[in-house]
């Protein structure tokens, strides 16, 4: 078969079946009288062979080593490309990602692109230094824009930055909290983590809706900060993860106060203090915890808290006895006075 019928039942242009033949990879059997190269059927099979591998991303010159070496082993290579291939695909699709923030950010001819790239690159500077710059004096006093703010307080790391980032989106407005809301679902526990940070200083409905869910989850540096927040924010769903990080000893004095804040509601404090007393009664071997939760009856109203401190002094671990009864005497004198 000539080569312009090979080109043409192959889909391989004659360029590239000439190309083919001066490296090697795919040399015609045959020739006709007047020179023309003539392929045969295995000819044929060896440009499909090449046609394959190709389309795998492999080189020109990996696929002559692959179909000419016997002793040549696929899975380096193909462990190669599947990890080349996922390189590209991360760059393309943070490419994706920043199209489509320039998109949201509806820029105003090209003088508007030029400035959310300039952003972009400060957003996503190696110096912490700059990120924390382009959040808290953006150039030409234009601010940052939403959705800029929202992918890169999910994504930061330096306490600092997130502080920063904190600030601007709280002071954003718009759809600062649907962006980051999202973030609470993530399957990546540092996410959720920052989204309840941010949303924490954030006010409405919408805030308070995403903070709750977070009270379910299951990481303690999720569920702690949408505590502290929702708590705050007088909401009595608070208490068991409040109660919680008391044992734990996570924020166990912000938990304790918080907790005293909303035992100001005559409803609610009979509720804490039935949780607080029920575990000093579930951790007896616990000295710790058991000092954690004596100090926080001292946040409690002195009315309920005297008679459960007082029957602690008579505590058979000294150190409890000792705090409970100091903090009796403390209520005492706030009381009176």
């Amino acid at each position: 078969m000539l080569i312009g019928e090979v080109a043409r039942r192959s889909g391989v242009s004659t360029r590239m079946l000439r190309h083919y033949d001066s490296l090697g990879l795919v040399r015609p059997t045959g020739r006709t009288v007047g020179g023309y190269r003539e392929y045969s059927d295995e000819d044929i099979r060896r440009i499909f062979h090449v046609e394959s591998l190709r389309s795998l991303g492999l080189s020109l010159r990996q696929i002559g080593r692959a179909l000419e070496d016997p002793a040549f082993e696929p899975s380096d290579l193909v462990g190669d490309l599947i990890r080349r291939t996922e390189d590209r695909l991360k760059r393309e699709q943070e490419l994706l990602e920043r199209l489509r923030t320039v998109d949201a950010s509806a820029p105003s001819g090209w003088q508007g692109v030029l400035r959310i790239v300039e952003l972009l690159h400060g957003l996503t500077s190696p110096s912490a230094a700059r990120r924390q710059q382009t959040v808290l004096a953006p150039a030409e006093d234009v601010p940052v824009p939403t959705e800029l703010l929202v992918g890169a307080i999910l994504t930061e790391s330096d306490p600092n930055v997130a502080g920063a980032l904190r600030w601007a989106l709280a002071r954003a407005g718009g759809d600062a909290v649907a962006g980051v809301a999202g973030g609470v679902h993530s399957d990546d526990v540092d996410i959720r983590r920052r989204a309840v940070l941010a949303i924490a200083e954030m006010s409405g409905d919408e805030a308070n809706a995403a903070l709750t869910d977070a009270l379910g989850d299951s990481d303690a540096a999720v569920r702690g900060p949408a505590a502290l927040a929702m708590g705050a924010r007088g909401a009595t769903a608070a208490v068991p993860t409040l109660v919680g990080m008391v044992v734990e000893g996570t924020n166990d004095v912000e938990a304790a106060e918080v907790l005293g804040a909303l035992s100001r509601d005559p409803g609610c404090a009979d509720r804490i203090m039935g949780a607080l007393v029920g575990e000093l009664a579930a951790h007896t071997a616990d000295s710790a915890v058991r000092i954690r939760l004596t100090q926080a009856l001292a946040e409690m109203p002195s009315a309920l808290a005297r008679g459960v401190l007082r029957h602690l002094a008579d505590d058979e671990d000294r150190a409890v006895a000792l705090i409970a009864s100091a903090l009796a005497v403390v209520l005492e004198e706030r009381s009176d006075s």
